[in-house]
């Protein structure tokens, strides 16, 4: 039995073996997890050597309904409940894990890439560790920091609590079928140190407004805040920090919030 692969699913089976265990080696759990889920499995290309581990227990989340059937039939470990027949992107992670700390590791599907490390924020203090790969320009803005044209919304929320880093681009041929891009796998690691010193939704909303306007100086993208001079309101998004970002949200705080 074989899964034929969803275009509506944005499906793109890896079948390089070598790839994928690299993919796993990623993870370097350290005593900070027990627990791994694996988002979209497919036809466990990923699963059968995350299964190998010993220093933790692989927990699968699908929505494709013949790859539930084909794991179910093909990996006695996912019978019962360690594979969750659900949406990743709605499905109550708390149900799995509890309060427990855990890592995400999946081939993620490129159309909701950037969705998963939204969902993946709102666990920001359980989800400690995540390898993912996704379309390479994607990954590359994850990664990028300020400065690089690639730095954005996601890039900023990232890393205010995580460390980024770019592990190895794939060319098409190793999936099937081959997508149209190349594909790039990263690491995304829990930082306890970073300690955002602003209202976080206050923050969410400063990042974004920057960005949504990336080609103006913060002084107009951030127009309706009326903040005061400042020299921060001289640059653009993309030249600013975490920091630098929390220094404007502290700042927008001191006004009162205006425009909120």
């Amino acid at each position: 039995m074989q899964v034929r692969a969803k275009k509506s699913l944005g499906q793109h089976f890896l079948k390089d073996l070598d790839a994928a265990q690299r993919i796993v080696n990623g993870l370097n759990p350290q005593g900070a997890y027990q627990k791994v889920l694996e988002i979209g499995p497919g036809m466990g290309v990923l699963t059968q050597y995350l299964v190998k581990k010993k220093d933790y227990e692989t927990y699968l989340i699908e929505i494709d309904q013949e790859s539930v059937a084909y794991l179910r039939k093909n990996y006695l470990e996912f019978t019962g409940p360690r594979l969750i027949d659900g949406d990743f992107l709605r499905y109550p992670l708390e149900n799995i894990f509890g309060d427990e700390k855990f890592a995400v590791v999946g081939n993620f599907p490129y159309f909701i890439s950037t969705q998963i490390f939204f969902r993946i924020l709102e666990y920001k203090d359980q989800c400690v560790e995540v390898v993912g790969m996704l379309q390479k320009e994607v990954a590359e803005r994850l990664a990028a920091k300020p400065g690089n044209k690639d730095y954005g919304i996601l890039s900023v929320l990232l890393q205010a609590y995580f460390d980024v880093e770019y592990l190895f681009t794939l060319g098409p041929e190793v999936f099937t079928p081959p997508p149209k891009v190349n594909s790039g796998v990263i690491r995304v690691v829990r930082n306890w140190d970073k300690k955002l010193e602003c209202d976080p939704q206050k923050f969410k909303q400063v990042v974004k407004m920057a960005f949504n306007q990336r080609r103006k100086t913060l002084r107009n993208a951030l127009r309706a805040m009326q903040l005061p001079d400042h020299p921060l309101l001289t640059k653009r998004a993309e030249q600013l920090s975490v920091a630098e970002f929390t220094e404007l949200t502290e700042l927008w705080k001191a006004n009162g919030y205006v425009g909120a």
